[in-house]
């Protein structure tokens, strides 16, 4: 039984169909927009639909109430959904940086603390590893001007992310992160760089990441960038920093800002 957030379109969508795959996959997808879960719902030949709004304060209780009550058990939580509002800080000031943090940070901590007691109670009942996997950004270690809010919704999901994987592997939950790149979304169109030859390159695909999220669900892996190039941006920003804020402030390096959808 998985959980993904943010299944209406993009990397959410993608992963609810890899993960349809799976022998004896049961699905339950959370979004919005209920038209789109339901008709995904259908194409995947069933799956448990709730239309939430994740920033809502009862939205954690509710899903939590469905998935027990229908399923009694979660083997894998998917916290993907997210968004992206592009500002400078003085322009957009705190309310910018509060809307980012409630939907990228908040929200997926406030579902993992409802769903944690179901998780851990599958992990004492079962030969498969349950997981958590919250999907970051490479933006949450490479910052870049106009995506500040963004990047500090991230860089305290990882953070946070890091913390749980160790306290939560006694309780036989894995934690798994993941750290898309640029990534051609309803949200992330990237038209700017798929026009460009010497661009192109840099820009991976939904089914790509949701790949990734297996691997650091089921898999088992601790943390995966998606498309896997992008580790190098991560590394550069620690082995040559005064370098790469060089490059942000030149507009040279742009990590992914999109999100995953809702």
């Amino acid at each position: 039984m998985a959980l993904v957030t943010g299944a209406s379109s993009g990397i959410g969508e993608a992963t609810a169909r890899r993960l349809a795959r799976e022998p004896n996959a049961r699905l339950v997808l959370v979004a919005r927009r209920e038209e789109r879960l339901q008709e995904l719902a259908q194409e995947l030949g069933g799956a448990t639909v709730i239309a939430e709004d994740l920033v809502s304060p009862g939205a954690p209780g509710r899903i939590g109430q469905v998935v027990e009550r229908e399923h009694g058990r979660l083997d894998l939580l998917v916290n993907n959904a997210g968004s992206s509002w592009r500002s400078t800080f003085a322009e957009g000031g705190w309310a910018n940086v509060e809307r980012h943090m409630k939907l990228n940070f908040e929200a997926p901590l406030r579902l993992t603390e409802t769903l944690l007691p179901l998780l851990r109670g599958t992990a004492q009942t079962t030969q498969r590893r349950v997981a958590i996997v919250n999907i970051a950004s490479t933006a949450g270690r490479v910052s870049r001007p106009r995506a500040g809010a963004y990047s500090a919704s991230k860089f305290a999901l990882i953070g946070w992310s890091d913390a749980l994987y160790a306290e939560e592997r006694e309780h036989g939950v894995h934690v798994g992160l993941v750290l898309p790149g640029f990534v051609k979304t309803e949200g992330f169109p990237a038209r700017e760089f798929l026009a460009k030859a010497s661009t192109r390159w840099i820009v991976g695909r939904p089914e790509e990441v949701a790949e990734a999220i297996v691997e650091a669900g089921p898999g088992g892996k601790p943390e995966r960038y998606a498309p896997r190039k992008y580790w190098t941006a991560a590394a550069l920003r620690i082995m040559a920093a005064p370098l790469v804020r060089r490059m942000i402030a030149g507009g040279g390096f742009t990590p992914n800002t999109g999100g995953q959808g809702d």
